[in-house]
């Protein structure tokens, strides 16, 4: 009942702020106007409603903190500053929507919540042998690099995936969902309890940001998403400690993972900043091929979602069932980067801007 509680809480309190957000986009000037074909909508829509996000998040966990769900005093201090952390990137992300932040600003700014974190108590600090026996602890120095880098890498994952209405808000609700049940599985309720706030929040959230989308999360919201799934999902070791915590979020992230390397490896070959925005991400390529945003969308979703039943399956140590499903996931994808006539996927630009192909051939 006390997971049901936490979920519908953030999902209702999600509902009843976005429209709020509206109103206080409209008030402030905070409108997303499309300015360049970058951009998939036509119209000005309200780009803060990561403010929605944020607070039924945020007052979800700490609700179960006040029933005491938390599990020990140092399980809530983790949790503390992770919401701390947590208040300082959803900062960052909205002073970014408002002023266009320069990239090594938003960097910095994300390193620094990792830290806070760290700071905390949430951090990986050792590695198990999961073919075998003992753990592998590591260095002061070693574990503060890596923390950071697992952090920064997750909340720019979300945030570089948020380019069609509800795709990194619907990512968000089933990457939260599926590790929020491998932590319930294996006893640790904690985690799960402020997943499942998470994913209430952008469950809440979905349905003013589906297409057409009333509203955008913004970078307040994306990045908030990206730092709270990145934390808790490290904030206790799921099963065999901390190398099947950070493998879970990763196969259920698979997806928006493989985009954000692409992306940078594309940008990198044809000398573009790594980060500078353009239209070849995988969903820009689904656009192309006349399916539509919803149909997009939805297409997304179900490939994230088999990444999360794989993910689950791995957890529960079903290799064979969970290597089939990566195996069908991988076949998607592959159809998605490539066309009928060249089964590579194509990186070097082909006479534009943004690395598609030129017009009137198949991409």
């Amino acid at each position: 009942m006390d997971f049901w509680i936490i979920l519908l809480c953030a999902l209702g309190i999600t509902l009843a702020t976005t429209p709020l957000a509206i109103k206080i986009a409209h008030k402030t000037g905070a409108i997303d106007i499309p300015k360049d074909n970058r951009r998939v909508h036509q119209r000005p829509v309200p780009r803060i409603g990561g403010m929605a996000i944020f607070f039924g998040t945020t007052l979800a966990i700490l609700l179960a903190m006040a029933m005491n769900l938390l599990g020990t005093p140092d399980t809530e201090m983790k949790i503390a500053g992770i919401l701390f952390g947590g208040v300082f990137i959803y900062l960052l992300g909205t002073v970014d929507d408002f002023r266009n932040l320069p990239a090594l600003v938003k960097l910095f700014g994300q390193i620094g919540c990792a830290v806070v974190v760290f700071a905390f108590g949430n951090r990986i600090d050792f590695i198990a042998n999961y073919l075998g026996e003992g753990t592998q602890h590591l260095a002061w120095a070693v574990s503060l690099i890596v923390t950071i880098v697992w952090i920064v890498a997750i909340t720019n994952t979300i945030n570089l995936v948020d380019g069609l209405d509800g795709l990194a808000t619907g990512i968000s609700a089933i990457a939260s969902l599926c590790i929020a049940y491998v932590a319930y599985i294996f006893g640790y309720y904690p985690t799960c309890l402020c997943l499942l706030a998470v994913a209430g929040s952008s469950l809440g959230f979905l349905p003013f940001n589906f297409y057409p989308a009333k509203t955008f999360m913004g970078d307040g919201g994306s990045l908030f998403l990206g730092f709270m799934i990145a934390n808790l999902s490290i904030l206790e070791p799921v099963k065999r400690a901390t190398m099947v915590a950070v493998l879970i979020p990763v196969l259920v992230l698979a997806l928006p993972l493989f985009d954000t390397v692409w992306a940078i490896l594309r940008r990198k070959v044809n000398g573009k900043p790594i980060m500078q925005a353009d239209k070849g991400h995988i969903h820009h390529r689904l656009m192309r091929t006349g399916m539509g945003q919803r149909r997009t969308v939805l297409c997304l979703y179900g490939i994230c979602g088999i990444m999360g039943v794989a993910a689950v399956l791995m957890s529960r140590e079903l290799y064979v069932e969970c290597l089939g499903l990566l195996g069908v996931a991988a076949t998607f994808v592959l159809v998605v980067m490539t066309d009928m006539n060249d089964l590579r996927p194509r990186i070097k630009k082909d006479g534009d801007a943004d690395g598609t192909k030129k017009a009137g051939k198949t991409t």
